[in-house]
């Protein structure tokens, strides 16, 4: 657990899990050998795994407690929810992420919001969890917040087959919460306070948002899925298999590395390895990511 500051918003990364995960020709299908070999020096072993050639990602939420909220961004993958098409994250139990939170001092009744970047199944996860044999909402007492244009893009595939979209997390994570009434269907440039808005990022889903925070003269961006690796800094058109839009995906990243490159607004990634924060440079014609801790 890490802890900072942006002017007086205080922020905690609450880490789910840690490690190698993915292979990068598979994760990345545009993704060469030629492309890794210049970087290997500095790209192992904190972001390439030199074991087993995997990718190290983080799943993580980050907790922020302004003068006004406590806000949770993104809910990682969650426990018993079943997500077949990755081992990692199906069917987890007896985890430690309730504990965590606690540790950092807050309870999931004092949670205000949870706010989505966007509705794949490792950030929905702990939206819900299971009681009775019913998914109910995790954060008793929070207002969950959807964009109009993700949800109705989700909720629309689940209706077709539920199952088959993202193993049906839609299902298990999000309907739960409106049928609750604890969810808010908002724009993609929907401002939560005069701290906290959101901004419009699409491509790796239809309605995906970026998080902006704002105290005093301190400024962060939380990015979620525009980026998953610093690889997508050196390499801006590099894709996920997870993208949804390809061609919107390449041009709304590099429009947000232009838009932060060389700025003093921290950059919070959803997925880069610990500590996962810095700052975006110039770097030719491309961009570099420094770590600010």
């Amino acid at each position: 657990m890490s802890e900072f500051l942006i002017g007086d918003i205080e922020v905690t990364r609450i880490i789910e899990m840690e490690g190698p995960d993915f292979a990068p020709f598979e994760f990345f299908p545009d993704c060469t050998p030629e492309m890794l070999k210049p970087h290997l020096g500095w790209l192992q072993p904190r972001f390439l795994d030199p074991t087993n050639g995997k990718l190290v990602f983080a799943i993580q939420s980050y907790l922020l407690r302004t003068n006004h909220h406590t806000i949770l961004i993104d809910s990682c993958v969650g426990e018993n929810k079943e997500r077949t098409r990755f081992p990692n994250w199906n069917l987890r139990k007896n985890t430690d992420y309730i504990a965590k939170l606690a540790a950092a001092g807050v309870s999931p009744e004092s949670i205000d919001y949870v706010l989505c970047t966007h509705l794949h199944a490792d950030h929905v996860g702990w939206n819900t969890r299971l009681v009775d044999d019913r998914w109910v909402p995790t954060f008793a007492n929070a207002r969950y917040l959807f964009t109009r244009n993700e949800h109705d893009f989700w909720q629309a595939k689940s209706a077709k087959n539920p199952r088959k979209y993202d193993d049906g997390c839609y299902q298990d994570s999000v309907l739960p919460i409106i049928e609750a009434g604890q969810a808010l269907i908002v724009d993609q440039d929907h401002a939560l306070d005069d701290q906290i808005w959101l901004e419009p990022s699409p491509g790796h889903t239809p309605g995906h948002v970026s998080i902006r925070a704002r105290s005093g003269d301190s400024e962060a961006v939380f990015s979620g899925d525009l980026m998953h690796n610093v690889l997508q800094c050196i390499y801006p058109d590099l894709v996920s298999r997870a993208c949804f839009d390809k061609p919107l995906a390449r041009q709304t990243r590099r429009t947000f590395l232009e838009c932060y490159c060389d700025k003093p607004i921290q950059v919070m990634t959803a997925h880069f390895p610990s500590p996962s924060s810095g700052h975006i440079h110039r770097h030719g014609n491309s961009y570099r990511f420094s770590y600010s801790h």
